[in-house]
């Protein structure tokens, strides 16, 4: 009996899977067994109140309760453990840079589905907004592994319908959707402008962590002499010198400040930030990155 063969979906999500399993002993060798989570909530989030007692400090007085004449109460905190988790990916144009299969967006939709499969196992709730210009597909948060199909098929499917960016545009939509502290892991190529006052936002309100995909090309253009150059996002066709030294240094120079600029933010509000391009094997980035997290976690 001729046994069938997998589907591109089935295919993928034996890649992730053995992703999956890379990242977990990986981790756990790393962290000698004391890796709790990849979700693990990094924070406090209130509780209840008790009344006050000599030595609790005044910062933590509710007042609005305190008010009310029937005692001074305090707020009790608990450490946060369900976390719920929302995965921002960029799908414009410009993140179909890269060789065939291993394209930014590629990149972006194995993560995603890596992190979705990871979060099946840590009872963790995880939802997913990709965007462009506007709202290409959104799944609210859930659980269970069923729920981690439906993510990742919904991703292989997903054809965006405008080639065009608007990274502060995808960053308001998520402020709107997710109204509790979250942890947000934002992918995107950063190709953009004007999003700096709603990253701000996004790294005040929630737990973040920004992931910028990068292809090699774009730091470093090959030298093919005079050659049409397509924009994917406005459809324009330019013919360019791509030998000449000035095209490539004004090229890397706009590379170089697009990444610095991402990460000057990043490190204003103390956010995780990791750079992932498409040539490199991402899993020990992730690896380095989840392990940061437990330590300030931990600390």
């Amino acid at each position: 009996m001729k046994v069938p063969e997998a589907t591109p979906l089935q295919q993928l999500i034996r890649k992730l899977r053995h992703f999956e399993i890379r990242i977990r002993h990986a981790v756990d060798a790393q962290l000698q067994g004391n890796f709790h989570s990849v979700f693990k909530g990094t924070g406090l989030e209130f509780d209840d109140v008790r009344l006050y007692q000599y030595g609790d400090e005044v910062r933590a007085i509710d007042w609005a309760v305190s008010s009310k004449g029937h005692g001074t109460f305090v707020k009790t905190y608990k450490e946060e453990r369900e976390q719920q988790v929302l995965l921002l990916l960029d799908v414009s144009a410009s993140q179909r840079v890269g060789a065939v299969g291993r394209q930014k967006l590629d990149v972006g939709r194995e993560i995603c589905g890596l992190l979705a499969l990871t979060a099946t196992r840590q009872d963790a709730q995880l939802g997913i907004l990709a965007f462009s210009d506007q709202k290409e597909l959104y799944l609210p948060p859930g659980k269970g592994i069923r729920h981690a199909y439906a993510l990742i098929k919904g991703l292989f499917d997903l054809t965006p319908r405008s080639p065009h960016t608007a990274v502060a545009a995808g960053i308001k939509q998520a402020l709107s959707l997710v109204k509790r502290r979250s942890l947000v892991i934002l992918l995107s190529d950063f190709i953009d402008t004007g999003y700096e006052r709603e990253l701000t936002m996004l790294a005040r309100k929630h737990d973040l962590i920004v992931v910028q995909l990068l292809d090699q090309r774009e730091r470093e253009f090959p030298p093919l002499g005079i050659v049409p150059l397509l924009d994917q996002e406005s459809g324009r066709t330019m013919w360019v010198n791509t030998s000449s030294a000035a095209f490539r240094a004004r090229y890397r120079a706009t590379y170089e400040q697009n990444r610095e600029q991402i990460g000057q933010i990043c490190r204003r509000h103390r956010t995780e930030f990791v750079s992932i391009a498409t040539d490199a094997d991402y899993v020990p980035q992730l690896v380095n990155l989840f392990r940061r997290r437990n330590q300030r976690s931990r600390g």
